[in-house]
């Protein structure tokens, strides 16, 4: 699905869930992947990026907004085939690259009862992370990129704000349904006093669409709807 001339996102099956790729269109400064799924579905994100006209070599950026696995899944396999640099927040690197064990590993107990989650752990593969972002950086593509840091949900999940179309992608930092805007999942969200003052932070954006991970796209007065789940 296009959204603008500067962002185009691929829906992806999770279970009986959808994740929501963003796709950041340079023709000038190559293309940007925004997340990768879960292991195992790189050859899928290859061929919805075909079918948009996108090949391998027009990949030239994977943006991570944190570490959790349906974000990192693919990555390892998609830098491979694409020879992209992988770029993330500083202090969520060592997550991502698996120096530091992530906080929110299930414990044995909950895995146990999950086979299916368990298995997908054990499936993934690490890779290395070739940019360190910073709160508040603009990257030079589509009009200029803002990188911002929204902890909570990790300690440096970030969000990204397309300047010239005022476009938000927030990662898991906010959650939609149906074009209705909500906060993060609470469920998922270890820190939610954090996690509500990124919503705080995002909501001083002026913003024309959100798209949200676990939920899709947002055109429906968005930023009423940001700065009425701000509120909350």
């Amino acid at each position: 699905m296009r959204v603008n001339d500067d962002l185009l996102v691929l829906e992806l099956p999770l279970g009986e869930w959808i994740m929501n790729l963003s796709v950041i269109l340079d023709p000038v400064k190559g293309h940007t992947l925004v997340d990768t799924g879960v292991p195992g579905q790189a050859a899928l994100i290859l061929e919805k990026l075909a079918e948009e006209g996108i090949s391998p070599n027009d990949l030239k950026q994977i943006l991570i907004t944190h570490q959790d696995i349906d974000h990192i899944g693919s990555l390892k396999a998609l830098k491979e085939a694409t020879g992209a640099e992988v770029l993330a927040l500083d202090v969520e690197i060592p997550y991502i690259d698996g120096t530091l064990p992530s906080p929110k590993r299930p414990s044995p107990e909950r895995l146990e009862q999950n086979p299916g989650l368990k298995a997908m752990l054990d499936a993934l593969e690490r890779s290395s992370v070739d940019v360190p972002l910073k709160d508040g950086e603009v990257l030079d593509l589509a009009g200029g990129v803002t990188v911002i840091a929204t902890p909570g949900h990790t300690l440096g999940h970030i969000s990204l704000y397309l300047n010239r179309t005022r476009t938000l992608i927030t990662g898991d930092a906010l959650t939609s349904s149906e074009g209705k805007l909500s906060g993060p999942m609470e469920m998922a969200t270890p820190d939610m006093v954090s996690a509500k003052e990124s919503v705080r932070k995002l909501a001083r954006l002026d913003v024309e669409q959100i798209v949200a991970y676990h939920g899709g796209l947002v055109d429906k007065d968005a930023n009423e709807q940001l700065r009425r789940v701000a509120a909350e």
